[in-house]
């Protein structure tokens, strides 16, 4: 059996002008508000993304036509700190048949300050989407990917 190479994380980062609890909460219970309306996996219209506050919680999006689409599980949930999520989307943004086969995307809240919060991703594990591996990286790094979703986040929040 060969070896897969690692995959370099995704790393990105953005100060906003919130404290960490309300940073942390406008990532998770308001994902919805600042998630692009486009960015979703079935073909109905997306009416809601939803981060479920829990370890063991769903990430998924629920279409105009009420169906549901899984993106993933929350790994860990520690407000206001820490959250990490399993990205168990493809390349070309369709579910893997095997959820183990999701990368992983852990999100920092770092307070710099009472009124400043640094919020920081690293999406890693992109190897466990087996070939598709560096295809979902060059997804998730480019135009459109974490450095748009965290300028949306950012507006969002108030920065």
């Amino acid at each position: 059996m060969s070896q897969q190479a690692t995959i370099a994380p995704v790393r990105q980062s953005v100060l906003v002008k919130v404290g960490i609890a309300h940073a942390f909460e406008v990532f998770t219970a308001g994902f919805d508000r600042w998630w692009p309306r486009g960015h979703h996996l079935r073909d109905a219209d997306l009416a809601e993304a939803v981060i479920e506050p829990r370890a063991g919680g769903r990430w998924y999006e629920r279409g105009v036509d009420g169906g549901e689409c899984d993106w993933g599980r929350v790994l860990v949930w520690d407000p206001p700190n820490r959250v990490v999520l399993c990205w168990a989307i493809g390349s070309t943004f369709e579910q893997p048949a095997d959820p183990s086969q999701g990368s992983e995307i852990e999100v920092l809240f770092a307070a710099e300050g009472p009124s400043a919060t640094r919020v920081s991703i690293e999406h890693r594990g992109f190897e466990r989407h087996g070939e598709d591996g560096q295809a979902v990286r060059d997804a998730v790094s480019r135009d459109g990917g974490w450095t748009q979703l965290l300028r949306l986040f950012a507006d969002e929040a108030g920065a």
